[in-house]
């Protein structure tokens, strides 16, 4: 060891020996590193496919070429065909193979031209990465690069590298798009004489491709399907079969079934480039052609109302992931309809689609139970006015009923109770990103769609609510925080375990009786029938529109599937007619008959619920005075709501006639009833909807009215009210009418304008003013002496 040693210490010392062994050296690093990195720079194509690999659509690279991404699975047709044609001994060879150089040699000697150049597949790989001119040079490099190559690719590898690259006339680049582009469907799907056809296609593609110099290519393709049935990997009537097959002719259109989710794939891997261009969706490639076919015939139908646009979304509730994703409908020809924008991932103005969140969120946090009776009277809540859609008032309406009819004042009422600022900081938890604004801006107004939202987050905010419920008894009574999220477009796996809690952004038994309540809207057209039908889907649903007839909002829940629908104009064009009933609902509807029909509903979380007595008039927990209960399930905040407010003890005269006190009657002669009474503001609109809500009796002659002080309560204006009267067609300055509510049947009313009697009312309590710009004061007084003082401003413009 030492003798060779210093045998080696002597040749270190010769210069020449030094210089071999550095050029070595920096071949060998040369070798090593030769290989650009990556291989392949030209930009692919943005391609999405379904659920099962089949494509949806691709968009075409940003050098006009049609260049899928690398795809690593290469046919067992297309790998014989090519060895075959290209390079036999592909299998055995390191990259370079010395028989087949030498046999391109002699052969262009004796033409005296290049009709060869001897590249192996390999070699072919490199030339299509490094763009090299044909020189003898470049050949040389060629074959040290290919020979590196090969020492770190497989052969499977190399071949995948080939097909993805190679040019197959045109702009057509790698098998995947040429297969599509020239057969309408995958490589895998392609016969022995197309996939000939295609193997032959890259040796010359300059001169020979479909549409041009079609004879060429058919003696070709049929030259080495001659030679495949020679080296016996297909049969004679194989053979004879695949030459019958014409060769393709020109360029077919790529399929576009999911246009607009191919652009928000190309917009997002653009804002967030990871991964390659191509795409497995979460799609269904039926479902997604059914729901657009849907939509054209709708469209077909509302466009005479020059109603342009129509989108819709079907989420899988226990991923979230699309099923379906139709932005708009798909008329490129007609550049009035604007259907290249999606509408799925457009803000807009929601209507009252939030209010099933509020609703779930006032359970939640206790302020109502179910059912709880909530004031449907006109409104004025600092200058803010909200109306019903029928400008009607119930009076008083169950929480339940307000959320499946849509009640606005109620549900102005609920957020007013719960705190807009709270329900927006709410909002942001569960996903919704597009209230940009501080909570301020939006105020009441938000659960009327005073804010703006989108398809894609509102449904999946839906079935998020969705997923905690079906989730709930699976995790024993615990929660997800990771069951909030918004949809996904692409497979999910999700094989982590879940990090659980005891509660929840809203709890269980909330959400069931948010979904109670939602599927009691009446379907469209049906009136409540599909319940008399098993066979019927179950669905929890909710329309919204927003002002001015812009947005029609449909959004349904199964525990399996939410189906999102949006009607409309891209440009904010409103239409008569345009509401979430009337255009998306229909729709909404014709896409659950697509998905499989079940009767399965939620299980109802007991164990996230009590079972305390509930009145049964008011809906809030039963007092004292409630003689009429319920026993149902609340949710256990419903512990922290109200007892029922409406129940008191009254003291009535011996015949009941009359209500008398201790000034008019011996407590031995009363007799004391409990009695369900509402303020005169909500039960001058009850009773007049409820023909089993009695009226107080009045006080008996010579009793005092003490008590009765709350009998009389001004309807409008409020107190501190802001109100613009408009002018007349006449230039003349309009009426406010004034409207007021007492308890007594039949008691007078006598109005005063700043201390000036403007007139009476008996019964109907209504009263035409005209006062001028400026502050005022209207003061009531009753029959009894009772008096109310309301302070009001009225505006010049």
């Amino acid at each position: 060891m030492q003798a060779i040693l210093k045998r080696a210490k002597v040749y270190l010392k010769k210069p020449k020996v030094v210089l071999i062994l550095v050029f070595l050296f920096g071949l060998t690093l040369l070798f090593w590193f030769c290989l650009p990195k990556p291989l392949f720079k030209s930009p692919t194509s943005y391609v999405i496919d379904d659920n099962n690999g089949q494509l949806l659509g691709a968009a075409i690279a940003t050098d006009g070429q049609w260049r899928f991404p690398y795809n690593s699975n290469v046919p067992e047709k297309f790998k014989q065909c090519i060895i075959t044609f290209e390079d036999k001994r592909f299998e055995h060879h390191p990259g370079f193979d010395a028989l087949a150089f030498g046999r391109a040699i002699r052969q262009n000697m004796q033409s005296k031209k290049v009709t060869s150049g001897g590249s192996t597949i390999t070699m072919q790989v490199i030339r299509l990465a490094t763009k090299h001119k044909r020189t003898i040079w470049n050949k040389i490099i060629e074959i040290f690069m290919a020979l590196r190559l090969e020492l770190t690719y497989s052969k499977d590898e190399v071949l995948a590298l080939y097909s993805s690259n190679a040019p197959f006339g045109t702009n057509v680049v790698g098998l995947d798009a040429a297969s599509w582009r020239y057969f309408g469907r995958g490589p895998d799907k392609l016969s022995w004489g197309e996939m000939a056809a295609m193997a032959v296609l890259p040796n010359s593609p300059s001169l020979v491709h479909p549409g041009r110099n079609r004879a060429i290519l058919l003696k070709k393709r049929n030259l080495l399907l001659n030679k495949l049935n020679q080296d016996g990997i297909i049969d004679s009537t194989t053979k004879a079969l695949a030459e019958l097959e014409p060769v393709p002719d020109r360029p077919m259109p790529l399929p576009q079934f999911a246009p607009h989710l191919l652009q928000r794939f190309k917009n997002d891997h653009q804002a967030n480039p990871l991964g390659d261009t191509r795409l497995q969706t979460s799609i269904n490639s039926t479902l997604q052609q059914q729901v657009n076919d849907i939509l054209e015939q709708h469209h077909q139908v509302l466009k005479a109302n020059d109603i342009n646009n129509i989108a819709a979304i079907v989420l899988d509730v226990e991923t979230g992931a699309a099923l379906a994703y139709a932005g708009n409908i798909s008329h490129r020809e007609d550049p009035q309809m604007e259907s290249d924008v999606d509408v799925i991932d457009a803000p807009r103005s929601p209507g009252s689609t939030l209010k099933p969140l509020l609703y779930a969120s006032m359970l939640h946090n206790g302020f109502i139970l179910p059912n709880s009776l909530l004031p449907d009277v006109p409104t004025l809540i600092a200058g803010y006015h909200p109306e019903n859609f029928d400008l009607g008032y119930d009076g008083a309406v169950p929480a339940s009923r307000a959320l499946s009819r849509s009640l606005n004042v109620p549900a102005v009422k609920m957020l007013q109770q719960f705190k807009y600022e709270r329900f927006y900081d709410f909002l942001h938890k569960t996903g919704i990103t597009t209230l940009t604004k501080p909570a301020d801006h939006y105020g009441l107004s938000l659960i009327l769609g005073g804010g703006e939202n989108t398809l894609w987050e509102l449904s999946g905010a839906y079935a998020d609510m969705a997923r905690v419920l079906n989730h709930y008894n699976k995790y024993k009574g615990m929660y997800d925080p990771g069951d909030y999220h918004n949809p996904v477009y692409s497979l999910q796996n999700n094989s982590g375990k879940p990090n659980l809690e005891r509660s929840g952004l809203l709890d269980a038994a909330s959400i069931y009786y948010t979904f109670q309540a939602m599927e009691e809207v009446m379907r469209p057209g049906e009136e409540m029938l599909w319940q008399q039908f098993s066979s019927t889907q179950r669905v929890a649903w909710k329309t919204g529109t927003s002002f001015g007839f812009r947005d029609g909002w449909a959004i349904g829940v199964t525990p399996r599937y939410v189906v999102g629908v949006w009607v409309g104009n891209t440009d904010g064009e409103g239409r008569p007619g345009l509401t979430g009933i009337n255009t998306a609902a229909p729709v909404l509807f014709e896409i659950f008959r697509l998905l499989p029909v079940t009767r399965d509903w939620f299980e109802m979380p007991t164990s996230e619920m009590v079972k305390i007595n509930v009145c049964r008039q008011s809906g809030y927990r039963a007092g004292q005075y409630c003689s009429d209960t319920d026993e149902m399930w609340i949710p256990k905040a419903g512990l922290r709501a109200p007892v029922c407010p409406y129940h008191q003890l009254i003291h009535l005269s011996a015949d009941g006639k009359y209500q008398v006190n201790g000034n008019c009657e011996s407590p031995q002669n009363m007799v004391n009833k409990t009695w369900f009474v509402l303020p005169p503001s909500m039960e001058y609109y009850y009773k007049a909807r409820n023909y089993q809500y009695h009226v107080l009796p009045p006080f008996r002659d010579g009793c005092s009215q003490a008590e009765n002080n709350n009998a009389m309560e001004v309807i409008y204006p409020k107190d501190g009210a802001k109100i613009y009267v408009p002018l007349e067609a006449d230039g003349s300055r309009g009426r406010m009418i004034c409207n007021a509510a007492h308890r007594v049947p039949g008691m007078k009313i006598f109005w005063h304008l700043d201390d000036q009697y403007v007139g009476e009312t008996k019964d109907f309590h209504q009263m035409a003013l005209n006062p001028p710009p400026g502050k005022h004061i209207l003061t009531l007084v009753d029959g009894n002496g009772n008096t109310i003082n309301i302070g009001f401003e009225i505006l010049s413009k």
